[in-house]
């Protein structure tokens, strides 16, 4: 008997392809669409796109209204983690919640052996691996999801690069508009940038005060929620004659703290919620403060409430409370935890 594998599918070159490649490879293949957040124009053209590519492959799909699940899960921490000062990191979030979470639980309901998706990245079996094409691994936004599911997932573009993908698309005459649209936007929620999301909830333009590491007040700014750990335009430092960089936020007083880029470095990142097997409570690894940041050597040590230390064996820049550290051997994904600061 066939395996049946449930295909998350965007409509966008990268879901439909990994559908493809698994109705080839011997899959009863069924597709799903999640509705995650209200655009109404943005889901009806991706549906029509999904519904396009089900007709082709002879394949069923679905549309799952998640709607109110990635409001409560995704969106509102989003919103709330900037109103306090934080950098959140909704995709990581969304995987967790939701992709691997509510997904897999109608993966279950449909009766499919898998769950796949056009993520780019492999994996052995039991652990994810980095994806060949080191410009598009999406490791780091895996970190978080639940191991147990781990031998149930597939990821069929591991091993190809973006360009490759976009080349076989380009070759099927009923999918080759795929290769040539639009790449979508890193937060599917986000049209322009973070601030016109948080301005539909909160008065996000309240000039404030710009302090020193002393406490001084050294300049003004236009509204916390402006600003980002690490970011070095948008606020007035008096008598500056080098770049200044944002290097805490005080939501509750409305004000940042800046420092010159020399002493906005940190050694030690504290973590909680930390996501890696039981057995890892005390190693040696490498760590990722960021997306598109390089691995740094480091110690982790995680106590019994899954809260950490991550000792780095090199300084970084820009570590922000809200964003991950994700933890890698070699090219294997061990999985890692939420910042809450860094010192």
């Amino acid at each position: 008997m066939k395996k049946r594998v449930l295909v998350g599918m965007s409509g966008g070159v990268d879901s439909t392809v990994t559908a493809k490649l698994l109705q080839d490879g011997g899959y009863t293949v069924r597709g799903v669409y999640m509705i995650l957040h209200d655009n109404p124009d943005y889901h009806r053209k991706n549906i029509e796109r999904v519904r396009h590519v089900a007709e082709h492959l002879g394949i069923e799909v679905d549309i799952l209204d998640l709607s109110e699940d990635f409001k409560e899960a995704v969106y509102n921490p989003f919103v709330e983690g900037y109103r306090k000062g934080l950098t959140p990191n909704p995709c990581a979030l969304c995987n967790r919640q939701i992709k691997f979470g509510k997904m897999i639980e109608y993966a279950d309901r449909v009766g499919a052996d898998y769950l796949a998706t056009g993520h780019y990245v492999r994996h052995d079996g039991k652990n994810i691996l980095e994806a060949l094409d080191e410009t598009k691994d999406q490791s780091y936004f895996l970190f978080d999801i639940d191991r147990s599911i781990l031998p149930r997932l597939l990821f069929p573009l591991g091993e190809w690069r973006k360009e490759d993908v976009k080349a076989y698309a380009a070759d099927i005459d009923a999918l080759k508009d795929f290769a040539t649209q639009k790449e979508s936007s890193e937060i599917c929620f986000v049209d322009t940038t973070y601030v016109d999301v948080l301005k539909k909830h909160m008065n996000v333009d309240m000039p404030g005060e710009v302090l020193d590491t002393e406490g001084n007040v050294i300049g003004h700014h236009k509204g916390y929620m402006h600003y980002t750990i690490g970011k070095r335009r948008g606020f007035f430092v008096k008598g500056a004659q080098e770049p200044h960089y944002v290097s805490r936020i005080i939501a509750e007083k409305n004000q940042i703290v800046v420092t010159k880029k020399d002493t906005l470095l940190a050694d030690t990142i504290h973590i909680e919620d930390v996501n890696l097997d039981e057995d890892l409570k005390d190693i040696e690894c490498e760590v990722k403060i960021r997306y598109r940041t390089k691995k740094i050597p480091c110690r982790v040590i995680v106590d019994e409430e899954k809260r950490g230390v991550v000792e780095l064996k090199e300084p970084v820049y820009g570590v922000a409370a809200g964003q991950a550290a994700v933890f890698y051997d070699g090219e294997r994904l061990l999985g890692g935890g939420w910042i809450t600061g860094a010192e």
